[in-house]
Order: structure tokens, then C-alpha cells, then sequence
């Protein structure tokens, strides 16, 4: 037994095991996100007739991801999460090749059939962080979450080199010999989950309380905020991350200077997270929650303020950064908020939730980018400004919630 398995909490050995799995799996199957958000607009923007429609094969990523998200929670509730997850597994390789056949036959229709596809490996891929909450202890969760969220920086380094080096693999077809790479990504990835030992919970007692309706779920302050503050961060992350390429390449920059802004953007998103579980031990997860909202109001200051390679690399940066604070904060604090027999239907609604919202905001990209009247750089500006009401929706939760609990007790 390994040296800190013999000195943890006991109820946390089998979740630090599953951690070091789950870290492997986003490590490497993660690779192929940056792969498909790096492209899968560029690829929209040479299919689509009409280039409104450019980032609509993200869209059906992510919307692809919210339509499995309830399904795959309960799944996993009955199964366990393994069989999950190799499904997300199998379905990424299908969707990646159906991408690949869409570029060789110049098919948009197939394109996007592939993307949906791909949102069910999305999907999964998403649970990977509630698989490494799993029975863990209120000390050891945030950090388990943020060890499988920091597996992301290695992603975010294979991902774009897997774009420069494979995209005109298959030339004159562009882009095909990555998807061709994701494919192959996903099937060396399938044998990691033999390795996962993540049953599903037991079946509550006879006498427990009966599990709460999703209504009942959503009127729990903490369930409430949460997912409102995972949504804000992550489609907002999304909107941006999404008009980046599309703006990048529309002021002159080349696609392997989007590749490098792209690659900072997913550095940024999980490299903090080697800290922020001891940020959210520390401080408390509402403070480290809050700062992410602050850092993501900072990256539309960045972008704002112009269209140079510097104003690029800095507001993806930013905007990697407070993701990572919004959305680990939230996931901490959505996990505190329910019973194991309860954690399918709350995560299955959350993903749902999360997902679907931000399946709009790659769509509402392109729109704002293309059909905004303007020029890349005014799109580009009109993406910005978008953020703002709904931070300044976020941080008004946040501060209620803080207000209610401070309350409850007396």
C-alpha cells in the first residue's frame, strides 16, 4: 500500500485510488476537448453555407453533452461508473470519425452528427470530477476534485500539438488527420476504466429520508447557487473560448498563433487546480468562488481593451483562470449539498443545466461574431460585453447564499 493510501482517512483509500485512474483518464482522453474546440469552428466556418452557423458543430458538442447528462447520471447511479464511462469512450471514437468522413466528403449535415456524438463523451468526461468525489471525506473532496481537474494540463498540452501535427495529415482534406488522432486517442484510453473501482451507492435504509423531488433539490439554497455560479463560469469560459479562434484568425493571426492562445487558455483552466483545493480547505469555498467571478470580469477588461496577440493571450489566460476557481468552487459546493442516493439525480440535473446553457453561448458565438453587423474585432467586442450581466448575476447569488446561512442559525 502506497504511503499516503496507509496514512489517509480510511473512507478516502479507495477514492485516492480512483483518483490516480481518473487523473491518467483526463490526462490523456481529455486531449481531444482542445482538439475539437480548436477546431470544430474553423471546420463550421469552411462547411456551413451560412457562417452565422459556424460554431454550431461546438453547439452540438455541448448540447450533445446536456442531452446525455440525465441518462448518464442515472446510468452510473445503477451501474456504477465504469460502464459510463467506456460508453463516453466508445461514442468519442464514433463521433470523431464521423467528423473526419464529414471533412472528407465536405458534408456539414455529417460534421455535425459526429459533434453530437462527441457530446456524449463530453458528458462523461464531466463526471469525472463527481467520480472523484465519490465517498470521499469533507478534508480530502476539494482536493480530489482539483487532482482530477489539475490531469487537465496535460491535456491541455497534448491537444494542441495534436492539432499542428496531424491537422494536414490527410491533406488536401484540412483537419481530418486530427480527428483521425482523436479517434485513436480514445480507444488507447478505454483500458484505464478496468482499473476504476467505483461501484454504485447503496441503497439507502429503510427508515432514511425519501429522496427529494428535483424541485425540492432546486429550492436547496446551496444546490441553487451552485449550479447558477457552474453555469455563469462555464458558459461564459465557453462564449469566449469559442469567438477566440474565429476573432483570432479574422484580425490576421494564423491558426497555429490560435493554437498557442488556445493552449495557454486550457493551461490556465487546469493548472491552478494543483492549489485550489487547498485554496477552497483554507478559505472556504464561497471566498475562492467569488475571486474566480472577479477573474473572469478581469478577462473581458483584457478583451476589451484590444485585438493584439498580447490582449488575446491575456483574456484567455484570465479566462482560464477564473473558470477554474468558478467551477471547481461550484462543484465543491454542489457536492456538499446532497445524499449519496441523491447524487445521480442532482449531477444528471446539474450537467443538464450547465450544459445546455452553454451549448447557447457557443451558438450565441458565432452569431455575435458573424452576424453582429461589424468587423472580427467588433464581433470580438460584442462577445465581451456579453459577460457582464450574467457575473453580475453570479456574484449576486453568491452574496445571498452568504447572507441566507448567516441567518440560519440564529
Amino acid at each position: 500500500m502506497a504511503r499516503s493510501d496507509a496514512l489517509a482517512d480510511p473512507d478516502d483509500v479507495r477514492s485516492r485510488r480512483n483518483v490516480r485512474v481518473l487523473v491518467l483518464a483526463q490526462a490523456l482522453l481529455g486531449a481531444q476537448l482542445p482538439v475539437h474546440f480548436i477546431l470544430g469552428g474553423l471546420a463550421g466556418q469552411m462547411l456551413a453555407s451560412n457562417k452565422c452557423l459556424s460554431t454550431l458543430p461546438i453547439s452540438m458538442i455541448v448540447f450533445g453533452s446536456m442531452a446525455t447528462a440525465p441518462v448518464m447520471a442515472g446510468f452510473m447511479q445503477r451501474r456504477g461508473r465504469r460502464p459510463g464511462f467506456v460508453v463516453g469512450c466508445l461514442a468519442g471514437a464514433l463521433g470523431a470519425g464521423l467528423c473526419a468522413a464529414g471533412l472528407w466528403l465536405g458534408s456539414f449535415g455529417l460534421f455535425l452528427l459526429g459533434s453530437l456524438a462527441v457530446g456524449i463523451y463530453m458528458c462523461g468526461n464531466g463526471f469525472y470530477r463527481f467520480a472523484a468525489a465519490d465517498g470521499a471525506s469533507d478534508t480530502w473532496r476539494p482536493r480530489a476534485i482539483s487532482a482530477v481537474m489539475a490531469a487537465g494540463l496535460v491535456s491541455a498540452l497534448i491537444g494542441p500539438q495534436v492539432v499542428k501535427t496531424t491537422a494536414d495529415l490527410l491533406a488536401p482534406v484540412p483537419f481530418a488527420g486530427a480527428y483521425l488522432a482523436v479517434v485513436a486517442i480514445n480507444l488507447a484510453g478505454l483500458g484505464l476504466f478496468v482499473f476504476l473501482d467505483s461501484p454504485p451507492p447503496p441503497e439507502p435504509h429503510a427508515d432514511a429520508p425519501p429522496i427529494r423531488s428535483r424541485l425540492d433539490l432546486l429550492r436547496t439554497p446551496r444546490i441553487a447557487v451552485a449550479i447558477l455560479v457552474a453555469t455563469v463560469a462555464y458558459s461564459l469560459m465557453n462564449l469566449v473560448m469559442t469567438a477566440t479562434p474565429l476573432a483570432m484568425v479574422g484580425c490576421g493571426f494564423a491558426t497555429a498563433q490560435t493554437a498557442d492562445v488556445i493552449g495557454g487558455h486550457v493551461l490556465a483552466m487546469f493548472a491552478p487546480a494543483f492549489f485550489t483545493g487547498r485554496l477552497i480547505d483554507r478559505f472556504g469555498v464561497l471566498p475562492v468562488t467569488a475571486t474566480g467571478l472577479g477573474i473572469l470580469a478581469g478577462a473581458g477588461l483584457a478583451g476589451l481593451a484590444g485585438v493584439d496577440l498580447a490582449n488575446f493571450y491575456l483574456a484567455l489566460l484570465l479566462l482560464g483562470l477564473g473558470w477554474n476557481f468558478g467551477f471547481i468552487g461550484a462543484t465543491t459546493l454542489l457536492t456538499s449539498a446532497y445524499r449519496p442516493e441523491e447524487r445521480g439525480r442532482v449531477q444528471g440535473m446539474n450537467d443538464f443545466i450547465v450544459f445546455g446553457c452553454v451549448g447557447l453561448t457557443s451558438l450565441a458565438s458565432g452569431g455575435l461574431m458573424n452576424c453582429s453587423g461589424g468587423s472580427p474585432a467588433e464581433g470580438w467586442v460584442s462577445v465581451n460585453l456579453a459577460m457582464i450581466p450574467f457575473l453580475v448575476a453570479a456574484f449576486g447569488a453568491l452574496v445571498w447564499l452568504v447572507l441566507s446561512e448567516r441567518r440560519r442559525p440564529a
